[in-house]
C-alpha cells in the first residue's frame, strides 16, 4: 500500500469516527431517544441481578425522590438501600423479571427537564407479580438524562 492510499484509508477512518461520535452526542442531547435508552438499561440491569446498573438510571444525590405509596424516600443512597433491602437481602431474596412499558413517550418540559409516564410489570420466580404505574422526571446532568423524580404506584 502506498503512502497516500495509508493517509487516505486513515482520514475515512477518522471522518467516519467523527461522524459517529456526533450522532452518538446527538443521540444523547435528545431526551425522546435517550430517555428510553435509560429505561432499557435499567431493565437490562435489573434482569442480570445488577442494582448498581439499575441505579445507574438515577441522579446520584441526596435530593432524588423516590415516592410510592404513602413512602417518600429522599436521596439516591437511602434508595439504594431501600432497593437492596427489598430485592436483595433476606431469605426471599430475588429480582424477579421486569419489564417497563410506556404509550406516549417522552414529554419534554425544557431543554433540562422532561418526564414519561409508563407501567412497570415485576414477575417472581414463583408467579408472584407486581405491576403499577410510574411517573419519572428527568433532568439534563452532565452525565446524561437521569431521574430525579420516580412516583411509582403498585397496583
Amino acid at each position: 500500500m502506498t503512502r497516500l492510499s495509508s493517509l487516505v484509508l486513515a482520514l475515512v477512518f477518522s471522518a467516519r469516527l467523527l461522524v459517529g461520535q456526533a450522532s452518538t452526542s446527538k443521540a444523547a442531547d435528545d431526551p425522546t431517544a435517550a430517555i428510553p435508552a435509560v429505561l432499557h438499561a435499567q431493565v437490562e440491569a435489573w434482569n442480570h441481578g445488577d442494582l448498581k446498573g439499575f441505579m445507574d438510571g438515577y441522579w446520584k444525590s441526596p435530593d432524588l425522590i423516590f415516592a410510592t405509596g404513602k413512602e417518600e424516600t429522599r436521596g439516591w443512597d437511602l434508595v439504594m438501600e431501600r432497593y437492596h433491602a427489598r430485592y436483595q437481602s433476606g431469605d426471599n431474596a430475588e429480582m424477579g423479571k421486569l419489564t417497563f412499558a410506556w404509550v406516549d413517550g417522552v414529554h419534554v418540559m425544557s431543554p433540562e427537564f422532561a418526564y414519561i409516564d409508563g407501567e412497570y410489570r415485576l414477575t417472581m420466580s414463583t408467579g408472584k407479580e407486581s405491576h403499577g404505574v410510574f411517573t419519572l422526571i428527568f433532568r439534563k446532568l452532565p452525565e446524561g438524562w437521569r431521574i430525579v423524580h420516580d412516583r411509582t404506584c403498585a397496583q
